[in-house]
C-alpha cells in the first residue's frame, strides 16, 4: 500500500512537470489595455537618495583630497603626519614641529588651526586623504589654504604617489601677518590611487594655517568648489525625478548636538562648522574614526545638484529628535520654535526673492532664481507619539504660511507590523502628505510584495517608498552582496510601485554610494574608489525605470503565470505606451504582447537587463550586467517575443492617436 501510495506520488509529480514544461512552449499572454490610460503618475516616481554614509560626500561625490583640512576632528592632527628626521645629536625630528592653536583663529565656527615653526630648513609633514589621494596623469588640482606668517616666507607643496616618487609640486608665498588666502594649481604627471600631500619649508620662521585644501579643477561643470564628475555623471544618466538629501539617519544624529544643521552648511565654506558622522561608529565589524563632516557639500550644492540632474529637491529636516535607536533624545515641546525656524528659512533660503534675508544668501552664492522648493520631510525614520506631537506643531506652522509645500512624514523602520500600523493609522487620521516606508529586506520579499499597493486606501496619504534594497545575507550584513538576484527582485517589486501610481508618489533604492576602502554598509546602488566608479545591476535596474518612466499607468493582465511581473505606462510627452516585463524563471519563455485597443505596426525599441542571478559588477567589469538594446516588430497590435531568463525587459510603442484614451 505504501508503495503503491509513493507510486502514485510520483507519478502524479512527474505528470505535473511534464505539463508544465509542454507549457513553457506555450506563448505567455500579456494584454496590454492600450485604449483605457488610467491614474496619473507622478513625473518624479522614480528618484535617488544620498546620505553621508560609507564616505559618499568626503572622500566621494565633494572630491577634497586633503582630509581634515580645517584641523577640526576629534583628533585636530587626524590625517596629518611629520616626516621624522634625525639630528647629528640623535634628537628626533630636529627640524621643526606642528600644534593646534585657537588664538584669533580664522572664523569662530571653526576656531582650530595649525602653528607651523620651522626651526631648519626641509622640514616637512604631510596629509593621507581619505584612503589616499587619488590623482590622475596630466590632470590638474588647485592646492590652497588660509595662511597667517610669522616669519615664514613660503610653502612648497609636492604630490608624491605611493612609491614616495614625486609626481606634481606647486607653491604658495608671498605672506602677511594677517589671515589670507593663496593658490596655485599643481598638474600631476602620473595617475595613482594612494598620491599625498607633502608640505616642505625651506627657511625658519613661524606661520599658521588653516582650510588646506587640494580639490580637482575639473569638477562636474567646472565649479571651483564642484563634485566629482563621475559619480555625478552616473546619477545624470538616470534622469531621476527627485533628490533627496542630506540623509537619513545623520539627519538626527546620535544627540541632538550632533544633529544636522542646514544653516552651518551654506556661505563661505571656511565658515561652515565641520561636526562628526554619525556613522563613525555605528558599527563595531565597520568602525570609521576618521568619519566627519565638512560640509563642502552642503544645502546649497544639494540644491545646485538636484537643479543639475534634473531632479525636484526634497531636503529632510530635523524635527526635535536624535536617532530612536541611539539615544532617542528630544528637544522639549516649548523648544522647537528653532527647529521649525529652520524649516520656515529653508523655504526662503530655496523659494525666497533675492531681497529676503536668506534669498539674498542663495544670490549672493550665485544662484538668484529659486529652486522651485515644493517638499520637505519633517523627520527621518522616526514614530511613536513623542514624533507624532512634534510633527503638528510643524504642520501647523508651516501650513500656515507655505500650504503649497508638501511634508513627507516617516512610518518608522519596517514596512510592518508596530509601529508601522499605529503609525499609518495616524497619518491618515491627520490626513498627511506622503509617508515614507522603509524596507531593507530579502529577496523574496520583494519577490511576493509587488502587489503591497494593490489595495492601498486611494484617498488616503500617499506612499514615498523612500529606502529599500533587497538584502542577500540580512539586514547590515557585510555579507550583502549588489548581485542580479537582488536587483531582478527590486525590478520586480517596481512594477507595482508603477502599476500603483496613482498611490505610490515616489521611490528611491538606498544607500546611494559607497567607497570600496571605507564602507560602512552593504548593498550599495554605485560603488567608487579614489578615481574609479561603476553603477552595480541594481543602478542599471532604477536606471532603466527612471529613463522609462510614464505619465498615467495603463491596465496590465497575464493569465496567472508564476515569476513573471509587468507593469505599462503611456508616456504623454513622447507619445509612447512603455511596457516592463520581468522574467523570474531560469529558462526563456515565449510571449505575445497584445496591444488591445490599438492596431499599431512598425518596429519597438527594446531594451534587455539579463544575467545569472550571481553576476555583479566590478571596477575590471563595470558592466558586465548592464542594459542591452534590441527592436522587435509590432504587428497588428501585437508583439511577438521571447522573455529571457532571469531578465527585465522594456518595450516602448509608438503610437498614432488611433484611441481617445490615447490622445
Amino acid at each position: 500500500m505504501r508503495t503503491t501510495t509513493g507510486f502514485s506520488f510520483l507519478s502524479l509529480a512527474l505528470f505535473s512537470i511534464n505539463l508544465w514544461s509542454q507549457d513553457q512552449n506555450k506563448p505567455v499572454v500579456i494584454a496590454v489595455d492600450a485604449a483605457h490610460p488610467g491614474a496619473a503618475i507622478s513625473r518624479s516616481m522614480f528618484g535617488v537618495f544620498f546620505e553621508d554614509i560609507n564616505f559618499g560626500a568626503d572622500g566621494g561625490l565633494y572630491p577634497e583630497l586633503v582630509k581634515n583640512r580645517s584641523f577640526e576632528f576629534q583628533d585636530p592632527l587626524t590625517g596629518w603626519h611629520q616626516d621624522l628626521g634625525i639630528s647629528k645629536t640623535g634628537l628626533a625630528n630636529p627640524r621643526g614641529e606642528i600644534s593646534i592653536r585657537m588664538e584669533a583663529p580664522l572664523y569662530q565656527s571653526n576656531p582650530h588651526y595649525l602653528n607651523v615653526r620651522v626651526y631648519e630648513p626641509g622640514y616637512s609633514f604631510w596629509n593621507s586623504g581619505f584612503r589616499g589621494m587619488g590623482v590622475a596623469d596630466g590632470a590638474e588640482y588647485r592646492f590652497s589654504a588660509y595662511v597667517r606668517s610669522h616669519g615664514a616666507k613660503a610653502i612648497r607643496a609636492t604630490v608624491t604617489d605611493e612609491n614616495g616618487r614625486e609626481i606634481g609640486s606647486g607653491k604658495l608665498e608671498g605672506f602677511g601677518a594677517q589671515w589670507k588666502r593663496y593658490e596655485t594649481v599643481i598638474r600631476t604627471r602620473a595617475t595613482t590611487q594612494h598620491a599625498r600631500l607633502n608640505l616642505y619649508f625651506d627657511e625658519p620662521g613661524a606661520l599658521d594655517l588653516d582650510m588646506v585644501s587640494l580639490f580637482p579643477v575639473d569638477t562636474w561643470k567646472h565649479r571651483e568648489n564642484g563634485l566629482r564628475k563621475d559619480l555625478v555623471q552616473l546619477l545624470y544618466d538616470m534622469h531621476p525625478g527627485f533628490l533627496r538629501f542630506p540623509g537619513g539617519c545623520i539627519v538626527e544624529g546620535r544627540q541632538l548636538a550632533t544633529r544636522y544643521r542646514w544653516k552651518t552648511t551654506v556661505g563661505d565654506i571656511a565658515q561652515r562648522r565641520t561636526i562628526i558622522n554619525r556613522w563613525n561608529d555605528e558599527f563595531d565589524f565597520r568602525p570609521a574614526p576618521d568619519y566627519f563632516q565638512s560640509f563642502g557639500l552642503g544645502f546649497y550644492e544639494y540644491f545646485q545638484l538636484a537643479e543639475d540632474i534634473g531632479a525636484k529637491p526634497l531636503p529632510i529636516l530635523n524635527c526635535g529628535m536624535a536617532c530612536e535607536f541611539n539615544t532617542n533624545e528630544t528637544a522639549a515641546l516649548d523648544q522647537l520654535d528653532e527647529y521649525v525656524r529652520d524649516a520656515l528659512d529653508l523655504i526662503e533660503f530655496a523659494n525666497g526673492p533675492v531681497d529676503s534675508p536668506w534669498g539674498k544668501i542663495r544670490a549672493q552664492m550665485g544662484h538668484p532664481a529659486p529652486f522651485h522648493l515644493t517638499m520637505i520631510g519633517v523627520g527621518n525614520e522616526q514614530w511613536g507619539p513623542h514624533y507624532v506631537e512634534r510633527y503638528k506643531i510643524f504642520a501647523a506652522a508651516l501650513k500656515a504660511k507655505h500650504p503649497e509645500i508638501k511634508l513627507v512624514v516617516a512610518a518608522g523602520p519596517a514596512p510592518a507590523g508596530e509601529p508601522f500600523e499605529s503609525m499609518w493609522t495616524t497619518w491618515r487620521q491627520l490626513k498627511a502628505d506622503i509617508v515614507d516606508e522603509h524596507y531593507y529586506m530579502g529577496p523574496e520579499w520583494f519577490l511576493s510584495n509587488t502587489s503591497r499597493y494593490d489595495h492601498y486606501d486611494r484617498s488616503g496619504p500617499k506612499v514615498f517608498a523612500g529606502e529599500y534594497a533587497a538584502q542577500t545575507a540580512g539586514t547590515t550584513s557585510a555579507e550583502n552582496r549588489n548581485n542580479w538576484k537582488a536587483a531582478i527582485a527590486e525590478a520586480a517589486f517596481m512594477t507595482g510601485l508603477e502599476r500603483n501610481g496613482d498611490v505610490v508618489e515616489m521611490a528611491s533604492y538606498a544607500p546611494l554610494m559607497a567607497h570600496v576602502d571605507a564602507w560602512q554598509w552593504k548593498p550599495d546602488e554605485i560603488w567608487f574608489d579614489n578615481l574609479r566608479s561603476y553603477g552595480t545591476p541594481n543602478y542599471y535596474v532604477q536606471k532603466l525605470f527612471a529613463n522609462n518612466a510614464g505619465t498615467r499607468t495603463v491596465p496590465v493582465t497575464m493569465q496567472g503565470e508564476p515569476m513573471l511581473y509587468s507593469s505599462a505606462t503611456l508616456d504623454e510627452g513622447s507619445h509612447e505606451l512603455v511596457v516592463k516585463v520581468i522574467n523570474h524563471w531560469a529558462h526563456a519563455r515565449p510571449a505575445e504582447i497584445r496591444l488591445n485597443g490599438i492596431n499599431v505596426s512598425g518596429t519597438v525599441k527594446v531594451t534587455t537587463l539579463e544575467a545569472d542571478p550571481q553576476a555583479e559588477n566590478s571596477f575590471d567589469h563595470p558592466t558586465a550586467v548592464a542594459p542591452a538594446a534590441s527592436t522587435a516588430d509590432v504587428r497588428s497590435g501585437k508583439i511577438t517575443t521571447e522573455l529571457r531568463p532571469y531578465s527585465v525587459t522594456v518595450y516602448r510603442v509608438p503610437l498614432q492617436n488611433q484611441t481617445a484614451g490615447l490622445r
